[in-house]
């Protein structure tokens, strides 16, 4: 199963009845799974069934979800109140049986408040919100689940990328691992070295101190810790890129303790080219973190 990465990006059309909209979701790196919605007034009651479709699908990110919608530019923009013509009408012929008076001209009923109203501002029954509301939601699915592809697919390539710097840094590791400079005889022979000069040094050190400073001087020579170290790191990162679980924060642990064994490496060297194999490997490892910070 491939990374999914943080980045994304996923725009959905939809359409209830008169009412058009579509969805637009972007989403880059974040700690957690933040999510912030741009909707039209009077839906913000669908709030907390997005968040848990979000939560559904994805895991960590920063989401910026937008709703556009057009409630039915083709449709009439008016509509008679046939509740108020009815009255008017009642009212005209009841006037008409107490007075006499000419009929009233259709237009000027309906210019009447109340008896023509604009279709939009017409109170939708609770049949027509619940339509509107599920069609919403499904459509809401369907661009989470475009944008959790959209996810994927960078993800991908994001996973050739990491892949090749787990391979550069296992090939770092073997060159230090192979230098001249870290093979016992170089060891044993600096160390020798060392020794000589605190057995020179003046006043004379006592018997425990300078079997004290030989065994952190033998300590501080030898890296073969920090390579096996290295070693175990480049494993686990590779069972993290097979694993099917989002792995971003524990390659983010890793990545940390990658750079503690490459920092280790470079204060212990001794030589310049092992030096530079560690200043090497830091770069590598800092490149890695900066990929990592889009792993989910």
């Amino acid at each position: 199963m491939p990374l999914n990465s943080m980045t994304g990006f996923a725009r959905v059309e939809g359409a209830s009845g008169a009412a058009r909209w579509h969805w637009e979701l972007r989403s880059v790196n974040g700690k957690g799974l933040d999510a912030r919605f741009r909707l039209p007034f009077g839906l913000d009651r669908l709030d907390a069934r997005l968040r848990a479709e979000l939560a559904r699908q994805l895991r960590r990110g920063n989401c910026q979800i937008t709703l556009t919608m057009d409630r039915g530019a083709e449709a009439s923009p008016l509509r008679i109140n046939r509740d108020a013509l009815h009255t008017v009408v009642e009212a005209v012929a009841e006037l008409r049986r107490t007075m006499e008076t000419s009929p009233p001209r259709p237009e000027g009923i309906l210019a009447l408040k109340g008896v023509l109203e604009n279709a939009e501002d017409v109170e939708e029954t609770e049949e027509e919100r619940a339509a509107l509301d599920e069609a919403l939601v499904a459509s809401f699915t369907e661009a989470v689940s475009a944008l959790a592809r959209a996810r994927a697919e960078e993800g991908a390539k994001l996973e050739t990328v990491l892949s090749g710097q787990i391979d550069l840094v296992e090939k770092l590791t073997a060159s230090a691992a192979s230098s001249p400079a870290a093979s016992p005889e170089a060891l044993k022979a600096r160390l020798a070295a060392q020794v000589s000069e605190l057995l020179g040094a003046s006043p004379a050190l006592p018997e425990d101190r300078l079997v004290q400073e030989a065994a952190i001087l033998a300590t501080k020579a030898d890296i073969r810790e920090e390579l096996d170290r290295l070693t175990a790191h480049v494993a686990q990162a590779r069972e993290l890129l097979a694993s099917d679980e989002p792995v971003g924060r524990r390659f983010d642990f890793l990545t940390q303790e990658f750079n503690r064994e490459a920092n280790t490496l470079c204060s212990k060297a001794a030589d310049v080219s092992l030096t530079r194999i560690g200043l090497e490997l830091k770069a590598v490892i800092d490149q890695f973190r900066e990929q990592i910070q889009n792993v989910e």
